[in-house]
């Protein structure tokens, strides 16, 4: 038995490979299924074509070049139907005991016996704080998902990558007043190509008002400060949408005891050819495999650990 931990495309993609060998799995998932695209905006393209998003071989075919996270949402669903995938949603891991051929995982609902475990958790479940006075607030939201709550809102959005320029956008167009405090001296190169003229345009414009070189020092009910290049500045403030990114579940891997590097990165440490971490018989797989280097690992380019785990199991069981 193999016990998957996270239900996204590449631990489906996993299962499927298992499925393959005939070899039994049970995936567990302290969420909903692909919960990571569930949490993206509703709005949401991705930049990747629909076809570099299929596992098991099943077409992924959406109404324009790049897929929506709607129909990725009934893509995955699709397969994993398709495939009969043993899944158990909405239950949590919180402890891995035991050796190789021999584990013990204990969640919130069950205990399970396995010889091997992958870990495909990804990133997107642990927000990067900015760990300053006033994000505790409920106005401060570090997911966002459509622009309506926030039309004719003083809203900031926090971030120059992909999700704060989406969120800026899709609240300007809703009829909010936007500003945005981007750390860098500009909007991050590597968002969407048919998106950055777009924002860059509408602060060029006065439309969205832009601070680069910005960080957000406090936030109040009616207020927020800026650390800005001139010196600390108070604007007006509804809402805060803190696009400042994403880490992996770190006291996960805590618990299940997986050796990281000890440089910035924070990566699992891990064979590339097998994927197996220093802790024999437990695996990493998809972009949880890049630690805090959240632009080098996605679905397109992580998809073939689905295959390398489980040819490495089926050598090794």
């Amino acid at each position: 038995m193999v016990i998957i931990i996270g239900a996204g495309p590449i631990g489906l993609a996993t299962g499927i490979q298992l499925k393959r060998r005939n070899i039994p799995f049970q995936i567990i998932e302290k969420g909903c299924l692909v919960s990571s695209i569930f949490n993206y905006p509703t709005n949401m393209t991705f930049f990747s074509t629909s076809d570099r998003l299929e596992i098991g071989d099943v077409p992924f075919i959406s109404h324009g070049p790049k897929p929506t996270r709607s129909e990725a949402l009934e893509y995955y669903r699709r397969v994993a139907e398709s495939f009969e995938l043993p899944i158990n949603l909405y239950e949590e891991v919180t402890s891995l005991e035991g050796e190789n051929g021999n584990f013990t995982i204990t969640t919130d609902k069950n205990v399970y016996k396995a010889e091997k475990v992958v870990v495909a958790t990804g990133f997107y479940g642990s927000a990067n704080m900015m760990n300053i006075p006033g994000e505790e607030l409920s106005k401060v939201k570090h997911y966002y998902d459509e622009p309506h709550p926030y039309a004719w809102q003083k809203v900031l959005v926090v971030g120059g990558g992909n999700s704060a320029v989406d969120a800026a956008l899709e609240c300007y167009r809703a009829g909010a007043d936007v500003t945005m405090a981007v750390k860098y001296n500009t909007i991050k190169p590597s968002v969407k190509y048919w998106v950055k003229p777009d924002i860059e345009n509408r602060i060029k414009n006065d439309e969205i008002t832009g601070y680069f070189n910005t960080t957000v020092k406090e936030i109040r009910k009616k207020e927020v400060v800026l650390d800005t290049t001139a010196g600390e500045k108070i604007i007006e403030n509804d809402f805060v949408l803190a696009m400042t990114g994403y880490h992996p579940n770190y006291p996960l891997m805590e618990h299940l005891q997986i050796e990281l590097t000890d440089d910035e990165k924070c990566m699992p440490v891990y064979e590339e050819n097998s994927l197996e971490t220093k802790r024999k018989g437990v695996y990493v797989a998809g972009v949880v495999c890049g630690g805090l280097d959240t632009s080098r690992l996605f679905i397109e380019n992580s998809r073939v650990h689905a295959d390398q785990i489980a040819e490495h199991i089926e050598q090794n069981l």
